[in-house]
């Protein structure tokens, strides 16, 4: 059995272990046995490891994030985790880092300059502070450019961070701006949109029965104005629109 060779791997790694990493070691370790251990092996067996502390017994789980696999504790105990390691569990970017950070990610790898041209204004201190922080690492020299600058990638502890396995898990831009497109000139369709007849129905049912009585009187007092100004003068004679004149000198 290499499961519990591989939880025991896994729980004292200090990063997360890809399967090959796991498949060199266990071979090293069981080299007596005749059989060595194939890649299809560790990855069923480290298949079975993540349902079995899937159980609600566990407050912790084997995942693959960051590149490879480790444990981690459940999201639903971090309000607890947080009152133990306090400001020490937050990693505080500014927004000039998350640009920096941002754009390396989608164009990695990538120069300096290239992400100031990008960004228009100068990346020093931001590239700086992502080394610190190990979010980004120093992938070589771009040859071919003047001068060979530096080339930056993304790191194994940024993919960790936020719980990818590589670049190509990130968020695609253009699903993003279509999803933002869509709520933006998300529009009623004509055929479901109310008539005025509907809306003024609507607005009347919503009334209490004082304000129908009250609407009712307005309108049939309206009503009333309408017609007594189309009703004819009595004193005017209907046949000679004019009134007689007297013509007794």
């Amino acid at each position: 059995m290499i499961m519990p060779h591989i939880e025991a791997l896994v729980f004292a790694s200090d990063k997360p272990l890809a399967v090959p990493e796991i498949e060199e070691l266990l071979n090293k370790a069981l080299a007596f046995i005749e059989d060595r251990v194939n890649t299809d092996q560790v990855t069923e067996a480290l298949t079975a490891i993540a349902e079995k502390y899937q159980s609600e017994f566990y407050a912790f789980e084997v995942v693959e994030s960051g590149g490879g696999w480790q444990f981690l504790t459940k999201k639903e105990f971090h309000p607890t985790i947080s009152q133990l390691y306090g400001d020490k569990f937050l990693k505080k970017l500014s927004l000039a880092a998350l640009e920096t950070l941002s754009i390396i990610a989608y164009e990695q790898p990538v120069t300096k300059s290239e992400i100031e041209q990008i960004r228009g204004v100068n990346c020093d201190y931001a590239v700086q502070k992502l080394l610190e922080k190990e979010l980004i690492t120093i992938a070589g020299r771009k040859e071919e450019a003047v001068g060979k600058p530096l080339i930056y990638t993304t790191s194994r502890s940024f993919m960790d961070y936020f719980g990818i396995n590589s670049s190509d898990d990130l968020p695609k831009i253009q699903e993003v701006l279509n999803r933002e497109i869509m709520e933006a000139t998300r529009v009623i369709p004509a055929e479901m949109q109310p008539t005025n007849a509907t809306t003024e129905i609507e607005s009347k049912s919503a009334l209490s029965e004082e304000e129908h009585s009250q609407l009712a009187e307005a309108d049939s007092n309206e009503a009333q104005q309408d017609e007594d100004k189309t009703e004819p003068d009595k004193n005017i004679d209907p046949d000679n629109s004019e009134p007689e004149q007297d013509t007794e000198n």
